[in-house]
């Protein structure tokens, strides 16, 4: 009976597939390609062949560079983080609220700020930090996605000065540089 089975089965036959798929492209190009009259980038779907070898991965999993126009206005927004950058120095907000604002390095100094008026605070070296308000705030654009700011801060009789970089990373504006006068 074994044999009769066997003997009427064919060989399975496999083909490849039938239909071409374009040749691979950098990933660069396929984002040009791909992108509005505007210049913004569009989707890049799958029948576009991209070749992610020739992407880094700072390429593809780093920060991204925002456009001006996809960003909030930088006046404004200035305004409210120089106040809780700020507010952190002075030890009276935790820097843990701006570290998505800024970059590691920004953080870091205004967390070693924040941490030491809070520990002499502590130590009765002040007895309470008077609250800082920013007066005025002035914005200069020099390019596509970047801010220059400048601040006038008070603190109680003290006026200070705050000069501000940002710059435009994953749909937000981060702090870059940060200089108190």
């Amino acid at each position: 009976m074994s044999t009769s089975v066997t003997s009427h089965l064919r060989p399975v036959r496999v083909q490849g597939p039938t239909t071409r798929r374009p040749p691979a492209i950098p990933l660069v190009e396929a984002m040009r390609r791909s992108a509005d009259a505007m210049g913004h980038p569009g989707y890049i779907q799958d029948a576009l062949a991209v070749d992610l070898a020739a992407a880094s991965d700072e390429q593809m999993f780093g920060p991204q560079s925002t456009a001006r126009a996809d960003l909030p206005e930088p006046g404004p927004w200035s305004t409210q983080i120089a106040q809780a950058i700020v507010e952190v120095m002075s030890g009276l907000r935790p820097a843990a609220q701006v570290v998505r604002w800024t970059t590691p390095q920004v953080y870091a100094v205004v967390a070693r700020r924040g941490a030491l008026a809070a520990r002499r605070r502590a130590t009765g070296g002040r007895t309470r930090a008077q609250r800082a308000i920013v007066r005025s705030v002035h914005v200069c654009e020099p390019a596509d996605g970047v801010a220059e700011c400048s601040v006038v801060v008070s603190e109680g009789p003290r006026v200070r000065a705050m000069a501000l970089r940002l710059s435009g990373q994953d749909g937000r504006w981060r702090v870059e540089a940060l200089q108190i006068g």
